[in-house]
Parts: C-alpha cells; structure tokens; sequence
C-alpha cells in the first residue's frame, strides 16, 4: 500500500512539473538579413562554435538554405555557447557562392558581426558571439 502511494506521488510530480515548466533543450538565434529587398534566391548559412574550423565549408556546428524572401533565419535549441556565421545570398541556387576571375565572390555575402577581412574570410575572434538566453543578431550583406 505504501508502494503505491509513493508511485503515485512520483508520478503526480513528475506529470504536475511538465506542465508548469515545458522542457527547453536550448536557445533560440534569429539572424535578420539587413540592407536587402526583393532578393532572389537562397541564404546559405553556415553557424560554427569555437570547436569548429570558421569559414570551412567542411567542418560547421549547423547549416541552413532559407528562401530570400524571408530576411530571418532561426536556429533553436542551440546549447548556451560561443558562435559565428557565415552567410551568402545564392541567387541562382548553385550550391556555392560565385567568384569572378581573380576568386571575389560576386554574390553578396556577410559574417555575423559583420566582421571584414580584405583578402580573406575573417577570424571567429573577431566574428564571434555569445549565446546564453534567447539572442537576435542582424547581419548586412555586401
């Protein structure tokens, strides 16, 4: 009898605490995409933490391929870290951002802190960004 009352006691816990408190595995990161209207094609996103290579095609913590129509990117349930990205508009839905002759991407294309390099993508020191809550950035593409 005492068995029973404290298995239903845990249960009306445990079933009492779920719905006072829904269960978050993570933060939410929107990206706005500013500076742009009436855009075609496909946002290509790249989010590295600190683990990954910046800017390497091959070693990113998530990817995305949003519409241009929509300026906001969301990632959710990311776990509370150091970040960066990587972004470029794909016009004409590739796969890959387009360079000219000389290897100058002529797609239009941003890092999160809008951080510049002049030859050369720039570190995640200097594009890097802390997630501990819920977090929008904005980003212009250039």
């Amino acid at each position: 009898m005492i068995t029973k009352l404290v298995a239903l006691s845990i249960l009306y816990v445990i079933h009492s605490s779920k719905e006072a408190k829904p269960y978050s595995t993570g933060y939410k990161l929107t990206i706005e995409v500013q500076g742009v209207e009436g855009l075609k094609g496909n946002f290509m996103i790249a989010l590295y933490t600190k683990k990954n290579e910046f800017a390497s095609k091959k070693d990113t913590y998530r990817n995305k391929i949003q519409t241009a129509s929509n300026r906001q990117i969301v990632f959710e349930n990311l776990p509370g870290d150091t970040y960066g990205f990587a972004i470029f508009l794909d016009e004409n839905k590739n796969g890959v951002i387009d360079k000219n002759f000389f290897g100058v991407p002529t797609e239009l294309y941003g890092f999160s802190n809008n951080a510049r390099e002049t030859l050369s993508a720039p570190s995640f020191k200097s594009a890097s960004f802390e997630v501990k809550s819920d977090k929008k950035v904005a980003v212009t593409l250039k």
